[in-house]
This record gives structure tokens, sequence and C-alpha cells, in this order.
């Protein structure tokens, strides 16, 4: 009988880098505000939003029934 742990490679590897490392190397920065995040053009109108959360929630309860 085979397991998942018998095909997951041993870390670290010559291919692994931290994601400390990555980071600084795509030179990404901590978020100082969540203004940061913010991004008021994703959806074109208020209609477009309610169809997003509309079928988001209906996906959330699909898993609980």
């Amino acid at each position: 009988m085979s397991s998942n742990a018998e095909s997951m490679p041993k870390w670290p590897t010559s291919e692994h880098v931290p994601a400390a490392e990555l980071a600084r190397r795509q030179g990404v920065r901590p978020v100082a505000s969540v203004d940061d995040l913010a991004r008021p053009e994703l959806f074109e109108s208020d209609d477009e939003l309610d169809a997003f959360l509309a079928d988001l929630y209906a996906s959330r309860r699909a898993g609980t029934a």
C-alpha cells in the first residue's frame, strides 16, 4: 500500500527556495494598508457584483446540502 508521504520530496531540495527569498527576488512588499488591496474597478456595475455574490453564496451552500 502506498501513501502520499512516500511520493513527497525530501526538503529542502536543490530547487527549493524559501518563500522569504522568493518575495525578495520578486520585490514583494508587505501590505501597508487594507486600502492597498482595494480594487474599485473590479466590477463594472453593482449588478455584476450582485451576480458574483449570489453565485458565491450559492456555491458555498451547495456543499452543505
